[in-house]
């Protein structure tokens, strides 16, 4: 007699069908829990946009970026959407985070000459290798 997978790890199963990252699976798993938790595993064909409203107004440490706030909201839309299948007809309901405008601080090409100057052995090739591509930190 098989058993049904349990929640988290329907959602698991869910993330690596669509081929997401493994920091991607991570981060999901673990902001469903939260929400799960958070709601006092309450059966989730009584709650809606607002239970996700609530979660992401309280549940999360004040001064979190927006796009930490939406991952939070994509991580359960998911988890909603394809675990539990519910089709989301409340989803106008939830609130996204708006993301603040700023310019990113980044050095000059000089700055990074004059750090990568001071570095050696594989530390230094793979730094000129990262700067040199445009290579993010985890490609490296």
């Amino acid at each position: 007699m098989s058993q049904e997978p349990k929640l988290l790890d329907r959602l698991r199963n869910s993330i690596r069908a669509r081929h997401y990252s493994h920091r991607t699976e991570e981060a999901y798993l673990m902001w469903a829990k939260r929400f799960i938790l958070f709601h006092n595993k309450r059966h989730h064909s009584s709650m809606g946009g607002d239970e996700v409203n609530v979660f992401q107004q309280r549940a999360l440490v004040d001064h979190v970026s927006a796009s930490t706030r939406n991952q939070v909201l994509n991580a359960l839309l998911s988890y909603i959407a394809h675990v539990l299948q519910d089709p989301l007809p409340w989803l106008q309901n939830v609130v996204r985070a708006r993301r603040t405008l700023h310019l990113p601080v980044v050095l000059t090409p000089e700055e990074t000459r004059v750090i990568i100057d001071r570095m050696n052995g594989h530390a230094r090739l793979v730094a000129q290798l990262l700067y040199g591509s445009g290579l993010r930190l985890m490609e490296a």
